[in-house]
């Protein structure tokens, strides 16, 4: 192991803490990993193809890398990321070294962590990325892309993956996953039902989307009760392909609870393109609730990731799309913004919501109280900004009196990028075992107490939270 590598990162710098770090982290270290909720391209798995080339696996498809890039005033032509329309973008090797000779941009940052992480795991590689190593490294990464175990299945063999999940839109013909289902791999691959295409009125798209849900289940979606069976049966379809969850990536938490004649209308209103933005965000709202509902009746745990405002760049969005790091965190109210929803459905046993903010103000405010009273509640692990060693060290300092370490939702990697799935993994349990290290030197828990907890944080609290078998 490298210097940038050591043995003992993010373990607490004094003694006792460091040393029962070092016995509790053994016990947790080669767990195998549970990945409930990703963004990793489905294709992967299914097709079991090489990666292009070394910046296609590092580079333009991770938004953390290229946002930090861009902030130093770096192009995303000069760093190979697609356009929409077309024009031409570096080619790998020059993006890589533009890449390679900014690298000292992240230190400190956790994208430094994984990225170096990854290097070492998947290429043996023990250099600092630099412009004066970046073509070796390319070179060492390039020749190695189409050897077996560096294909995306071996890959999730080599890092220990139990089960990794996908997350696709409503509409999203899981053409990928209906291969895999052909080739005996759901289950350990799955897919997550994520609506926002046919929930979320702000999109261009929506007035169009919601009739291709309607012709995808032949339901009538401009009928309130047509439009929820159509959201029931592709929930049963995604079941079909392995999943256990649904995902909402919205705004706010705010849900309501209307009755039928004021939904109607407001569906009206959508279909019609009449509605402002107070009535999209009611819109969405009330979707949360009877997303909620349908979950009390098939069971699958809702993730509701709120709080990011999107797409804040609307030249990099109309140039290339979306996910390029220019999303931004916004303050949530979770107790207000549940309300409706926890009054109609929160005290149903079948329901199961996972609760990931941005705004870290709100973990002791509001999340760690709410899941230590609600029993369909848990608190996601951090999220986007807050997934790193200190992101870590706040959350558990902030939830653990209030939610304890059972009503905590363990960890999930939140990932584009296939090889970060270990080392983001690693960041956690390392995390885990050197904030429990602590309490146990301080006489707050047993050393057995903190090697069940460990072991509960680092891989069962995440297969119980998603009601993973």
């Amino acid at each position: 192991m490298t210097q940038f590598l050591h043995a003992d990162r993010l373990f607490p710098a004094a003694e006792p803490a460091r040393s029962i770090a070092r016995d509790l982290y053994p016990a947790v270290k080669d767990l195998p990993l549970v990945s409930p909720h990703g963004h990793t391209d489905p294709s992967w798995f299914a097709n079991n193809q090489r990666f292009a080339d070394p910046a296609a696996l590092f580079l333009t498809p991770d938004h953390y890398v290229l946002r930090m890039l861009r902030s130093r005033g770096l192009s995303y032509d000069d760093l190979g990321v697609p356009r929409k329309d077309g024009k031409p973008v570096a080619d790998p090797r020059t993006a890589w070294r533009l890449f390679a000779a900014n690298y000292h941009l992240f230190a400190g940052t956790p994208s430094r962590l994984w990225v170096d992480h990854s290097l070492q795991f998947a290429f043996g590689i023990d250099t600092q990325l630099s412009s004066a190593t970046a073509d070796a490294i390319y070179d060492q990464i390039a020749a190695r892309l189409g050897d077996p175990d560096l294909l995306p299945r071996a890959i999730l063999d080599r890092a220990n993956v139990e089960v990794i999940a996908t997350t696709e839109f409503a509409l999203d013909p899981l053409t990928h996953h209906q291969s895999m289902l052909g080739q005996g791999l759901i289950g350990r691959v799955r897919t997550t039902y994520r609506p926002d295409d046919v929930t979320d009125p702000s999109r261009a798209a929506i007035v169009q989307n919601l009739q291709k849900l309607g012709e995808l289940t032949g339901e009538d979606t401009a009928n309130w009760a047509g439009l929820i069976n159509a959201h029931r049966q592709r929930r049963q379809t995604f079941r079909r392909f392995g999943a256990v969850a649904t995902d909402h990536g919205v705004p706010t938490a705010m849900t309501a609870d209307l009755p039928l004649v004021e939904k109607q209308a407001l569906l009206d209103k959508v279909l019609a393109g009449k509605h402002d933005a107070a009535e999209a965000e009611l819109f969405r709202a009330q979707m949360l609730t009877e997303m909620a509902l349908l979950s009390v009746e098939d069971g699958m745990v809702m993730q509701i990731h709120a709080g990011s405002r999107r797409n804040t760049d609307p030249l990099t969005f109309g140039e290339r799309g979306p996910d390029m790091g220019a999303d931004i965190p916004g303050p949530t109210d979770y107790v207000g913004g549940l309300r409706a929803l926890l009054g109609r459905c929160g005290n149903e046993p079948n329901l199961r919501i996972i609760m990931f903010v941005l705004d870290e103000t709100n973990y002791a405010r509001e999340l760690a109280p709410m899941a230590g009273y609600w029993p369909s509640l848990l608190v996601g692990p951090p999220w986007w900004f807050h997934d790193s060693p200190q992101g870590i060290r706040r959350y558990l300092d902030q939830v653990l009196e209030t939610a304890g370490f059972y009503n905590l939702a363990g960890f999930n990697d939140d990932t584009r990028a296939l090889l970060s799935i270990p080392a983001r993994h690693d960041v956690w349990r390392r995390e885990v075992c050197g904030f429990l290290a602590h309490w146990v030197g301080e006489h707050r828990l047993s050393k057995s107490s903190a090697l069940e907890i460990a072991r509960h944080l680092s891989y069962q609290a995440a297969k119980d939270a998603y009601k993973i078998a």
